[in-house]
C-alpha cells in the first residue's frame, strides 16, 4: 500500500491532470469555430484570469506555453532573473510566474494594446517583481516602423516599408550587466540582430540558458545557420525543435517548399559549462 502511494498513485495522478489539461485544450480549440478571432474576451487558464483580443493567439499561447511547456527550465534558485523579448498579453511570464512564483522578470513588448493588455493582466492576477519596458530588442537604440496586428505576430518592418506605428528600440546588451538565468526572445525575426550585437558587447555570456524562436519567413534571408554558429562559439550547446504540426505544418512531411513557404522552430541553447 505504501509503495502504491509513493510511486504508483503520483503517476496516475500527473495522467489525468494530463487528460484533463489536453481536454482544455481541446475545447479552446473548438472556440475557434464559434467565436471571431478579433475580438475583445476575458477567460480564465491555469488559474490565471486573461484579457485578450485575439482568440487563435491566446489558444496557441496556452497550447505552447502551458501545455507543452515550450519555456520551461531548471533554475538553480527560487528567485531566477529571467528576460521576456516579446512579452505580447504577458502569458509567458505568467507561466514563468506559475513555476517560480518568486521569479525577477525583465519583460520588453512594443505594442501599445498588447502592452496594456499585459498589464492589466499583470494587475488583475497581482503579478509582481516583473519590470515592463515598451520598446522592441533590436540591434540598435533608436526607433523603428512596426506593423502590428493585435496578435503575437507584430513586427519590425525593413525602413522602405513604413508601418502605421513607430516604436521605439533597444539593444539587448544594456540589460545583460548582471547574470541571467534564462532568456526568452520571440521577436519575430529580430532574434540574430539582437544576440549579434549581445556578442559583440561581450555581455552574452552573462546569459546561462535561453529559448529563442526562429522565424523562417518567406521573403527573408534563411539565418538559422548564422544563429546556431554564434551559440556554438559562444560556449552554448543547443537543441532544435520544430513545435508541433499545428504550430508549423511546413517542417513536417511530406515536405512542399514554396515560394511563401514559412516556418518556425525554437532553439534551446545552454553555457556548456552549466550543463
Amino acid at each position: 500500500m505504501k509503495t502504491f502511494e509513493r510511486k504508483i498513485l503520483p503517476v496516475i495522478m500527473r495522467r489525468i491532470q494530463r487528460i484533463l489539461a489536453q481536454a482544455e485544450i481541446s475545447a479552446m480549440k473548438l472556440g475557434l469555430r464559434i467565436f471571431q478571432r478579433h475580438s475583445s474576451r476575458t477567460s480564465t487558464y491555469h488559474g490565471f484570469r486573461i484579457d485578450y483580443t485575439d482568440n487563435l493567439s491566446f489558444y496557441m499561447e496556452c497550447k505552447d506555453i502551458f501545455f507543452h511547456q515550450i519555456y520551461r527550465f531548471e533554475a538553480h534558485t527560487s528567485t531566477p532573473y529571467i528576460i521576456d523579448g516579446g512579452g505580447c498579453i504577458g502569458m509567458s511570464v505568467l507561466y514563468f510566474k506559475s513555476i517560480y512564483p518568486q521569479a525577477r522578470i525583465l519583460c520588453f513588448e512594443p505594442d501599445d494594446k498588447l502592452f496594456y493588455l499585459m498589464q492589466k493582466n499583470f494587475e488583475t492576477n497581482h503579478i509582481s517583481n516583473v519590470e515592463l519596458i515598451q520598446a522592441a530588442l533590436t540591434g540598435s537604440d533608436g526607433s523603428a516602423y512596426f506593423q502590428a496586428d493585435e496578435s503575437d505576430q507584430g513586427k519590425i518592418l525593413p525602413l522602405q516599408d513604413k508601418g502605421k506605428m513607430q516604436v521605439k528600440t533597444v539593444r539587448l546588451s544594456s540589460y545583460l550587466t548582471t547574470p541571467v538565468d534564462f532568456l526568452k526572445l520571440n521577436i519575430e525575426g529580430q532574434e540574430l540582430p539582437v544576440l549579434q550585437e549581445a556578442e559583440a558587447s561581450g555581455m552574452l555570456r552573462n546569459v546561462r540558458e535561453m529559448v529563442i524562436e526562429y522565424h523562417g519567413w518567406a521573403d527573408a534571408e534563411q539565418r538559422l545557420g548564422d544563429l546556431l554558429n554564434l551559440l556554438a562559439r559562444n560556449g552554448y550547446r543547443y537543441l532544435v525543435h520544430d513545435f508541433d504540426a499545428e504550430t508549423c505544418s511546413a517542417s513536417k512531411p511530406p515536405f512542399r517548399l514554396r515560394p511563401a513557404t514559412a516556418w518556425f522552430c525554437l532553439v534551446y541553447a545552454k553555457q556548456v559549462s552549466s550543463c
